[in-house]
């Protein structure tokens, strides 16, 4: 391959395996895999994908937990040319069906636990030419499936092919109302995007080949290749882009464990035993229970061993100040909290020991980004206006069959393109970000918009609150009611008058909830984000039986 070579993962992923053959690229457990026989055994799964049929364009689901093999069919599809396709696999079988559906996905690479809920989608999955399952210890099989293991066996590695920077990379997501739609981007924008990680660690973008090679040398050489866990799915962007993609750009390892569930005292082990360098997590739904591990360890006399971490990323939902204040007095890292969406990024706050945590929810803008009022005017810094923010950089193609969608959310003013993924701002006088929340969860009471994000921040300023979502609910005279959704630790709780109390000394009043239905946990999806759904379902539940008694 020549100096200008295509910016595509997989040219990316196959020159570094040929500038640092036996340099750690997954490890899992005991499962260590080198850079090396990382691309042959994901070059011999795309020989598989050839074989039965697949090629530029074809969309191949993965559906599994996090894992080492999830990253080898990764690699794997984009070595076909193929359109990696996410599964979020908390989906019941209609959201599955749904998206396989959707997607026109003609192969899945699925964990075998997964089998019997894939079973019962297939009839109505007309396009599928190729199943593949990944043993997970779970003793199931799917008879019709060819296994992981057994293709790498069989199948010789596929030779590398003209990769092109305009095959698309596809990024599923749930969004925040609708079923499950596809962001399309290109590869060549995407694969670039990644080289962000050179900024981190003081190099200069490579933009050849030769370039990137010496690059992920020098670093290996001077030991400075990050050694990457990503705490959340891999499923989503977050997880994905942070924990794998920026530092597998580096010539990096990622870290990766099965993760069924969250145990925040063996992540802080993984740390240590694996001299992990970089964490990426999804704000306060990781950081908390992370936070109280560490607190718990130094207590009991046997503090972790956090002296190899570098940095802490984060993205997807809020991060506290408080947090980050926590973390950063026990490890001398950079935290950076990237706000963003599948529609692309749009800014971060970065701090440290030397730069401490400012207000939580206030950010650095991309020079690309504005922020727009609903008639489409910039909006002045200092102004207290509110608006959208647009993403004038680094963005999707669109949204997978879906033009009318594409049309509403990827918008041109004054001759730029712009991405606008719903979240509101405010724009502060010297130019910083003020974060509002996504637009489709605002509330409208008595006339006053309130975005759940600001208030749930006021409430879990509360010592005693561990998690709290907000929620609107129908109300006769202010159209709808805020109500908080909240758990808390068990000594020290508050109770429903304190707690409104606390929050109406840090916000408006008219942002203060009017009840607090109290539970033993918040419930969030797998990568920490809100489960706004299940939040107004169970406020609606327990205030019925509170009017009942």
């Amino acid at each position: 391959m020549s100096a200008s070579m295509p910016w595509h993962f997989a040219a990316v992923w196959d020159a570094i395996a040929e500038a640092v053959p036996d340099a750690p690229a997954v490890v899992e457990g005991p499962l260590r895999r080198t850079w090396r026989r990382y691309e042959e055994r994901a070059a011999r799964v795309a020989s598989a994908l050839v074989a039965a049929g697949l090629g530029p364009d074809s969309k191949v689901a993965i559906y599994g937990y996090n894992s080492a093999a999830y990253l080898e069919a990764l690699y794997a599809v984009v070595k076909a040319r193929c359109v990696p396709v996410n599964v979020n696999y908390r989906y019941a079988e209609q959201e599955l069906a749904y998206l396989l559906d959707n997607a026109d996905a003609e192969a899945v690479i699925f964990d075998a636990q997964f089998g019997p809920r894939l079973d019962a989608v297939l009839p109505a999955l007309s396009g599928l030419k190729l199943l593949v399952e990944i043993d997970d210890d779970s003793d199931l099989r799917l008879t019709r499936a060819a296994r992981l293991e057994t293709l790498v066996e069989t199948y010789p590695p596929l030779t590398p092919g003209d990769y092109s920077e305009d095959d698309i990379w596809m990024l599923y997501t749930g969004g925040t109302t609708g079923m499950p739609k596809g962001v399309m981007y290109r590869q060549g924008d995407y694969s670039r995007a990644m080289l962000a990680g050179f900024d981190w660690v003081g190099l200069p973008r490579p933009a050849t080949r030769e370039q990137l090679q010496i690059a992920v040398r020098q670093l290996q050489a001077d030991g400075r290749a990050p050694v990457s866990a990503p705490a959340c799915p891999l499923m989503h962007g977050t997880g994905l882009n942070g924990g794998v993609l920026l530092p597998h750009a580096l010539g990096g390892c990622a870290v990766v464990f099965r993760n069924t569930g969250f145990d925040a005292d063996a992540l802080w082990r993984l740390v240590a035993a694996e001299r992990i360098s970089d964490l990426t997590i999804v704000g306060d739904a990781f950081a908390r229970p992370m936070l109280a591990a560490l607190e718990a360890a130094e207590a009991a006399g046997r503090p972790y061993d956090v002296s190899s971490l570098r940095r802490i990323l984060s993205s997807g939902v809020m991060f506290s100040r408080e947090m980050k204040e926590g973390l950063l007095r026990f490890a001398d890292i950079t935290i950076t909290d990237s706000m963003g969406a599948s529609e692309g990024g749009m800014a971060n706050s970065t701090v440290s020991r030397a730069h401490p945590p400012r207000e939580t929810a206030r950010f650095v803008a991309n020079p690309s980004t504005r922020v727009f009022t609903e008639d489409g005017r910039e909006v002045t810094p200092g102004s207290d206006e509110v608006g959208l923010i647009a993403n004038g950089g680094f963005s999707p193609i669109g949204y997978y069959k879906d033009s009318v969608k594409t049309a509403a959310t990827f918008r041109v003013i004054d001759g730029q393109r712009y991405s606008f993924p719903g979240d509101f701002a405010k724009v502060a006088a010297d130019g910083g970000l003020i974060l509002l929340g996504r637009g489709s969860n605002c509330i409208n009471t008595g006339g006053e918009k309130v975005f759940p994000e600001e208030v749930e921040e006021a409430l879990k300023a509360h010592a005693a609150v561990t998690d709290a979502l907000v929620v609107g609910l129908p109300d006769a005279r202010f159209g709808e009611r805020i109500v908080a959704v909240v758990s808390t630790a068990s000594e020290d709780a508050p109770d429903e008058e304190g707690l409104i109390a606390a929050v109406r000394a840090r916000i408006a009043d008219y942002k203060r909830p009017r009840a607090v239905v109290f539970v033993r946990e918040v419930r969030r999806a797998p990568n920490g984000k809100a489960d706004y759904a299940w939040a107004r379902a169970a406020a609606v539940e327990a205030l019925a039986a509170a009017e009942a008694r």
